[in-house]
This record gives C-alpha cells, sequence and structure tokens, in this order.
C-alpha cells in the first residue's frame, strides 16, 4: 500500500463512518498510531525497538491573494514568523519574504487554519492568523496591518477575552467603508457549560468589528451557538453590501450540516438560516469548512462537504431565500464536485465565469482538479489541473480583474499558481 501523502485519505475514512463507528474509528485509529510510534504506551515501544518515530506533518497552510498593483501575494508559515511573498510575474518568481511578526510567536498553518490575507479599502494590507497555546486546541486570533503593504505594525489581539481556549479558523472580511470584521470558533459558551453542568452542542461563532480598517477592534460578540468545533468558516460579500458568513453547524438532534448569516449595517446578526440538508449524523468534527462566493448577479455559489447515506462528498449548490421557510434556504442546481475522495474544495467567480478547484486522493497521488462554468453554475467542464505525490495544501481559488487562477503549495513543488481559462 502506497503511503498517504496527506490529510485526504484519513479525511476519507472519517466520512465514511458516524455516530457510534466513528468513535470506534477515531479510538482505533488514535491507538494505533500511538502504538507505531511508539509514544503512547512502554510495552509497543519496548516490543518495536526499531520502529521510526513517525516525522511531524509539513505544515503547508497558505493564502494568496492579489494586490491592487497586480501583485501576487502569499502568506505562509516559516518557524515562528509569517512571512510574505510576493510575485509580479503571476508566480513564476518570488522576491525575498518579509516577516510579518517582527517578534517570534507560535502559529498555526495547517489544513483548516492558515494564515489570512486582505485588503482594507484605505489600501491596507491585512494578516490574521491562529495563535496556538500549549494546551491542545486552544488560541487567540492574532492580526497585522501594514499601511504600506511592507512594513508592519506589532499584531494585536483581536477578541478582548483572554481565556486559554479555542479562538481558531477565522475568517476576515473588509468592506468599502473601511471596516474590518472577523469571524472564528470560540468555546468560552462551552466551557460555561461545562462548569455549570449544562449541555451544550458544538462551539459558538463570535465576531469583532474594526471600524478602521483594521488598526483596532471593538469588544467581540456573538454570530450564533451551536457551530462545529473545527470546520473552518468561510465569507463573503453579499449584493447589497452585506456581509455573509457560512460554517458547519451543529443542528438539532445533532445534524452536522451548514448554516449562514448576514449581518446587519451595526454588524448584529440577522435569523441563522439553514443552507444545506444532507442531515449528517456524526459525533465529531470532520475538519471540512465550505467555501462562499457571491456573483456580479448577486447568485450565493456553495460548495461543501458532507456525508449522505452512508457515502462522504463534496457538494456545489447555488444559495436561494425560501419564500416557504424563512429559517431555511433552498439550494438550487445541486451536484456533486469529484469523487467520493475529492476533498477541500474552494470557489471564486469573475466575470460571469465560476471556478471550483478541490484535491483528492486516489491511493498514490493527489490530484489537484477544477470544475470550471461561464454561464452562472448550470454547466461545468470537469479538468485536472495537477498532481503530487507529496504533501499538499488545500488549493485556493483567487482573481484579479477578470481572470481566475488556483493557487496550490505543495511539499515538493511548492507554490504552484495556474492560469484558469
Amino acid at each position: 500500500m502506497a503511503p498517504l501523502s496527506d490529510d485526504n485519505a484519513a479525511h476519507f475514512r472519517l466520512m465514511k463512518a458516524n455516530g457510534s463507528n466513528a468513535r470506534r474509528f477515531v479510538v482505533l485509529s488514535v491507538a494505533l498510531l500511538a502504538a507505531i510510534a511508539g509514544v503512547s504506551r512502554v510495552d509497543a515501544a519496548d516490543s518495536m525497538p526499531a520502529m521510526a518515530k513517525k516525522a511531524p506533518r509539513p505544515e503547508l497552510g497558505s493564502s494568496a491573494i492579489f494586490a491592487p498593483d497586480g501583485k501576487l501575494l502569499v502568506a505562509a508559515k516559516q518557524g515562528e514568523h509569517v512571512l510574505l511573498y510576493r510575485s509580479a510575474d503571476e508566480g513564476k518568481t518570488w522576491s525575498a519574504p518579509v516577516a510579518v511578526n517582527a517578534q517570534p510567536e507560535a502559529i498555526s498553518a495547517d489544513g483548516e487554519n492558515r494564515p489570512k490575507l486582505a485588503f482594507a479599502a484605505d489600501g491596507g494590507l491585512l494578516v490574521s492568523w491562529t495563535h496556538p497555546f500549549p494546551k491542545p486546541n486552544t488560541g487567540s486570533v492574532r492580526l497585522a496591518r501594514a499601511d504600506d503593504g511592507v512594513n508592519f505594525a506589532p499584531p494585536i489581539t483581536v477578541h478582548q477575552d483572554q481565556a486559554i481556549i479555542t479562538h481558531r479558523f477565522e475568517s476576515m472580511l473588509t468592506t468599502p467603508d473601511n471596516k474590518v470584521i472577523l469571524a472564528w470558533i470560540d468555546k468560552r459558551d462551552l466551557e460555561a457549560a461545562k462548569a455549570a453542568k449544562t449541555p451544550y452542542r458544538g462551539a459558538g461563532i463570535y465576531a469583532a468589528v474594526s471600524k478602521d480598517g483594521g488598526r483596532s477592534f471593538q469588544s467581540e460578540y456573538k454570530l450564533t451557538d451551536h457551530s462545529c468545533e473545527c470546520c473552518r468558516v468561510t465569507s463573503a460579500i453579499d449584493l447589497d453590501g452585506a456581509p455573509l458568513f457560512m460554517w458547519r453547524h451543529v443542528f438539532e438532534p445533532n445534524e452536522r450540516d451548514h448554516a449562514l448569516v448576514r449581518l446587519k449595517p451595526d454588524g448584529t446578526p440577522e435569523a441563522v438560516k439553514r443552507a444545506t440538508f444532507e442531515r449528517w449524523k456524526v459525533d465529531g468534527c470532520p475538519h471540512h469548512g465550505p467555501s462562499l462566493v457571491v456573483d456580479a448577479q448577486g447568485i450565493r455559489h456553495a460548495v461543501w462537504f458532507n456525508q449522505k447515506e452512508g457515502e462522504g462528498q463534496v457538494h456545489y449548490g447555488r444559495l436561494l431565500e425560501n419564500a416557504e421557510n424563512p429559517n431555511e434556504l433552498r439550494v438550487d442546481g445541486q451536484r456533486k464536485v469529484g469523487g467520493p475522495r475529492a476533498a477541500h474544495a474552494d470557489m471564486a467567480s469573475a466575470a460571469g465565469k465560476l471556478a471550483i478547484a478541490w484535491k483528492e486522493f486516489d491511493g498514490e497521488k493527489t490530484q489537484l482538479a477544477m470544475l470550471f462554468s461561464n454561464d452562472g453554475g448550470k454547466n461545468f467542464i470537469e479538468r485536472s489541473l495537477a498532481t503530487t505525490d507529496g504533501a499538499s495544501d488545500q488549493p485556493r481559488v483567487i482573481h484579479r480583474q477578470d481572470k481566475l487562477y488556483v493557487f496550490w503549495r505543495t511539499e515538493k513543488e511548492g507554490f504552484r499558481v495556474i492560469t484558469l481559462p
């Protein structure tokens, strides 16, 4: 059997399990991995003295964005710094990187948790990331701003809560009036429920708003209870300028579908609406968040992963208002994306075009593939874009004016930028 090159196969096996099966699988898998590594039991280490400890998975989590001047920017982790890379030729060559945080600190850059990039309306360059604490699954959301795009001010923590809990998996959004909004998964309400010995499903989604382009933030506030604990949050701007956030939600009794919320002009949330309907019952987080895009016609396009009838699958659909049920959206044009091992899809739109990219492990190599539409998602053409036989990050679809690109970082090949038709 070929070695697994990244997390795709592990995710796929988890998606195939649900309920008690998922719990048994996770327990058995952890026990097996610990035994192989020889780190959890003395007798395992004694019985396998020649077994080498498994090398840590490379932290390849990166983000890419085109600057107003047309240069391509990438934020990536190296050691205890976020580094900013620039390319003036669409990724063919790269300048020497600039450190975003002058003072070293721990940084998350793996899977669903990666540094993020955005530009404020006044032109300031923003980089956000999660600073993990030594306690597992905890951290704080950090942000640094460079007025000139090069020289960064010291990073700030965007939330006032300093408890050693989860503040992770942030999504960053900027608005034309120079606001910066970050939303993240937050476990303060879960911890309070534990202390009170009351039930609480999942985690919360909290947000903080800056009215000065990311230089400072107002006190955070809660958008919703009962999000999934470790699937990324995604965001977009609605046609009328309202911020949108989408995440995996834990619906009663224990269905891990997705939810969407619009923010009012003052930043407070409107009613949370259910957005997907596979009704996946699983006692665990699949580490697999959605992606959301609003095109020039105001159509909301989404891709997400769910399991239905025992089959894990990435899906695409257009999220429409539902006149019959104001608490739910209606999914139009839903279709499968890729095969049963498709994972971590992302999407973007430009000039009437829509592109979806994902990666898919075939047992030996990981393939980067795409769906491309010229008619608003009604019809798609599927293409294979690249492969790697090493570890890889999740792909990112980005745009510059009317052109679309896929950015993919792989362990062996480095930064890969593919121009789409």
